[in-house]
């Protein structure tokens, strides 16, 4: 029996560590080729001599817009999720915490479920005609409010799972206080959850700043995001393999930057949700 534990544990760390290579190890040979000149990347060098002139190139030359790239995917990741999480967080209170009618609150989280469930290439082309319809293709305002409906379900999931996780003495206190709904909101719930909302923001931002189907459907090139311009570099008869590595290490770096400052909440946040 102790050897069959053993061998389960044994066969359980292989299986983790070999799923673990296979994601971090490609990414690393990416992440290398933006040091790298061309030649060295084609004829496949492990160990080649390092430059940054494709940061250079990416960066600094006339023909290249990365950085006002990497301004676009900013405006769009940080203001799309903002209103996600406000409008996540306050549907999730009333739903758990208000007299919805059930039918009301299943046809909510259904239609969630469903939207969730469906590709997002689904979508696109819809969307792609409504905003040319309205006039709006290629504007901030179509991209923001896309990847707002897009995010808005996993949002809500998981702000209802970290409001469900209060407990209802605190809330029937406040009521009996004298407290009306706003008050309760934002003296009971929304300090309580704020690791939550926290977590839900990391996760929501993640997936807004690396979103490309969107973004490619819906952008000029004024309002070109960081993954849409990385596949530019991808030409007919030339592929800027460097620029494409020194672009996706750097649009790496504001997620990583912020799942490291975050972890914490982040933890206690998906904690939150699962444990009462």
């Amino acid at each position: 029996m102790r050897l069959r534990r053993q061998a389960g544990r044994i066969g359980a760390s292989a299986l983790v560590w070999s799923y673990a290579a296979l994601i971090v190890l490609p990414t690393l040979w990416v992440l290398s080729n933006a040091f790298k000149y061309k030649i060295a990347i084609i004829t496949g060098q492990v160990l080649a001599r390092p430059t940054l002139d494709n940061f250079r190139e990416l960066l600094f030359s006339r023909q290249s817009h990365f950085l006002w790239n990497l301004w676009n995917s900013a405006v769009v990741a940080v203001i799309s999720t903002a209103i996600v999480i406000v409008l996540a967080t306050m549907a999730a209170f009333t739903l758990d915490r208000l007299r919805v009618p059930g039918w009301v609150k299943w046809a909510v989280l259904g239609w969630a479920i469903l939207f969730q469930m469906l590709p997002t290439l689904t979508f696109v082309g819809s969307w792609y005609v409504m905003w040319a319809a309205a006039g709006l293709h290629g504007t901030y305002l179509a991209v923001i409010l896309t990847h707002v409906v897009h995010n808005l379900p996993m949002g809500l999931f998981l702000m209802l799972s970290f409001m469900s996780a209060l407990p209802n003495e605190l809330f029937q206190a406040a009521r009996m206080d004298g407290c009306t709904h706003a008050q309760t909101f934002w003296r009971i719930a929304f300090p309580l959850v704020r690791g939550g909302m926290i977590a839900a923001t990391a996760l929501i931002f993640i997936f807004s700043w690396s979103d490309f189907a969107i973004a490619l459907a819906l952008t000029s090139p004024r309002t070109m995001t960081a993954p849409v311009a990385i596949s530019t570099f991808a030409q007919e008869y030339d592929i800027r393999y460097g620029e494409m590595a020194a672009g996706t290490l750097l649009s790496i770096v504001p997620a990583l930057v912020l799942i490291l400052v975050g972890q914490r909440f982040i933890v206690r946040g998906l904690l939150a949700g699962a444990v009462k």
